[in-house]
């Protein structure tokens, strides 16, 4: 039970993808300019993590290795992640258009988020059994909320801020990006 703990909180605090890993970057700064877009984004993400990692997992276990076709994986792995993508999307139009425009275009690039092939191919690396990898998935979706979050609520201060010129826009969100990602470089020596 303590592995399955240390591996949600060192998803979610030590390897962050986006402030770590530096995977999602793209949603990261194109979503984090609102906290409830933001929110949006980390549900979409979770859910679809979780779904990724499950069918993945699945896929490897029962039909890429008795197989011995494993060198499909990650052809495979898109294909499902981008099958998931357009569930969500149908889902989100269904019940919840606000969200949806909201998300904009950021919600198709979940399919070529390399935060969830992330996912799905480092619970491979880390030979993961089912439960762990679906902890490791809701562990990095977290900390991937957590970053979009934290981004979005200083975005939305920054918007009130006297900036100069030259670091309006994306050059202030880079500095608060980097200087978030040293911060949680400071959660390394906890576990």
């Amino acid at each position: 039970m303590s592995e399955i703990m240390l591996v949600f909180l060192g998803a979610i605090f030590v390897n962050n993808f986006v402030l770590s890993r530096f995977l999602g970057i793209c949603p990261f700064i194109g979503v984090s300019k609102k906290i409830r877009d933001a929110l949006g984004m980390g549900a979409a993400v979770l859910f679809v993590m979780i779904l990724a990692t499950i069918s993945t997992w699945l896929l490897q276990e029962f039909v890429l290795k008795p197989l011995e076709i494993e060198f499909l994986q990650t052809i495979m792995f898109i294909l499902v992640i981008a099958a998931l993508v357009q569930f969500v999307e149908i889902m989100l139009i269904k019940f919840l258009p606000a969200l949806y425009e909201a998300l904009g275009i950021y919600l198709p690039l979940i399919t070529t988020n390399c935060a969830i092939l992330g996912i799905t191919l480092l619970n491979l690396k880390e030979d993961y059994n089912l439960l762990t990898s679906v902890v490791h998935a809701v562990g990095a979706a977290v900390g991937f909320t957590l970053a979009l979050v934290l981004m979005a609520g200083i975005r939305e201060r920054l918007d009130l801020a006297d900036i100069p010129p030259a670091f309006n826009g994306a050059p202030i969100a880079f500095i608060t990006a980097g200087l978030m990602a040293i911060a949680f470089l400071g959660f390394a020596g906890m576990m």
